[in-house]
């Protein structure tokens, strides 16, 4: 199934050269990659101590297609630049997770807001990416199966918060988005174990 993963070849080509740019003026891929975790945590805290605010929301989506840009960024400074580590490994994975947990469960205090879907979805995305990473530890390579991974995590909140900031009232059509990414969600984690155990000789994909 297709995935807005599928287009990061073109957006990074749309990049490359802020990317020389950046080199020139001494930026690093771990720098770039605590930046984004830096700026997560305090959009996240922010949001937290404002859950009635809705025109906050509205800088959620925002700062998650500039995010986005940034984890491409740190990707190619680090592959394209000789930047690669194992300090670096380390930042890329648990940034992410971090930075998911500081933006998303924030939205759980939000009035009319189902708590309890938002807390699940970010367990269950917390455990596709770990899922993603055990594959390496089996002899397979990092995976990145959909349908719903990061980046479309990222699409789906950034829409629930879009809505919400523009004066949406909560109801049915939250519950069911919440729901929808739930499902889809659950269906990556399973994607993920299937393609790691088969391409590591353990299962028939």
């Amino acid at each position: 199934m297709p995935t807005i993963y599928d287009l990061k070849p073109r957006f990074q080509a749309l990049l490359r050269p802020l990317n020389a740019s950046l080199v020139r003026h001494g930026v690093t891929a771990n720098g770039v990659t605590l930046a984004a975790m830096t700026v997560s945590i305090a959009l996240g805290l922010v949001i937290a101590l404002n859950p009635g605010a809705s025109e906050i929301l509205l800088l959620m989506p925002v700062w998650l297609f500039l995010r986005m840009a940034m984890n491409a960024i740190d990707g190619m400074l680090a592959r394209e630049h000789g930047m690669q580590s194992s300090l670096g490994a380390i930042f890329n994975e648990l940034g992410d997770v971090i930075s998911d947990a500081a933006l998303y469960l924030p939205l759980a205090l939000v009035a009319g807001v189902n708590p309890v879907s938002v807390v699940l979805l970010v367990v269950l995305s917390i455990m596709v990416e770990m899922v993603g990473v055990v594959s390496i530890q089996i002899g397979g390579s990092r995976r990145y199966d959909g349908p719903f991974g990061k980046s479309d995590r990222a699409f789906g909140f950034g829409l629930l918060c879009l809505l919400l900031g523009i004066g949406l009232i909560p109801g049915g059509w939250c519950d069911g988005l919440l729901w929808v990414m739930l499902l889809l969600t659950l269906l990556t984690l399973v994607n993920r174990g299937r393609h790691a155990l088969a391409e590591a000789g353990g299962i028939q994909s």
